[in-house]
């Protein structure tokens, strides 16, 4: 596995579900910024058409429509419907989740901590998304909403940084030394 973060304000996003589980996803890549999304549902429950609004399409969605997008999320979704989706996925060369199947997903989703634009992922490869919340759950405590704000100021600050002329080792320097006055001590620099 590659740990990576994608812009999801970039790139085209397709949600297929109808209940809780497309709702909860949803809500997960509302919080990423997804500004490209589509939601398909031939049932939706009525949560879901409140919470996805414009986005929902209440039908299954077509080859074409599953080929315009970059990643396609399904939740929740029976088979043969399921293998059905794959296939165009696959054939289109588009990046394919099935909820809670690691064996036909292309790629799973990390518990993810937000403290503004610091995000921490935490992944166990698909294995066990419990133990993964249960990391998530003690970063959060650990990393209170106070960072949001260190997060901008440690941004603005590399900012003048390197408007000044440091190089990244410089950087490097002067975030450690940012870090040893402003962190709580399980993250000062040693």
């Amino acid at each position: 596995m590659l740990p990576i973060t994608i812009d999801l304000a970039r790139v085209g996003v397709v949600l297929v579900g109808n209940g809780n589980t497309a709702r909860r996803r949803l809500g997960l890549l509302e919080a990423a910024e997804a500004g490209r999304l589509t939601v398909y549902a031939d049932a939706p429950e009525p949560e879901l058409i409140e919470a996805a609004g414009d986005r929902l399409r209440r039908r299954l969605p077509r080859a074409d429509e599953i080929a315009r997008a970059q990643l396609v999320f399904l939740a929740a979704v029976a088979e043969p419907t399921a293998s059905r989706l794959r296939r165009i996925a696959d054939a289109a060369g588009v990046l394919l989740n099935v909820e809670d199947d690691r064996a036909n997903s292309d790629f799973h989703s990390a518990a993810v901590v937000r403290r503004g634009d610091l995000t921490v992922a935490i992944s166990t490869g698909g294995k066990s998304p419990g133990l993964a919340a249960a990391v998530r759950r003690r970063i959060e405590a650990s990393f209170g909403p106070e960072w949001s704000f260190r997060m901008e100021r440690i941004a603005a600050l590399r900012l003048c940084w390197r408007a000044a002329g440091n190089d990244s080792e410089a950087v490097t320097r002067l975030t450690a030394m940012w870090l040893h006055r402003e962190a709580p001590p399980g993250l000062k620099p040693e």
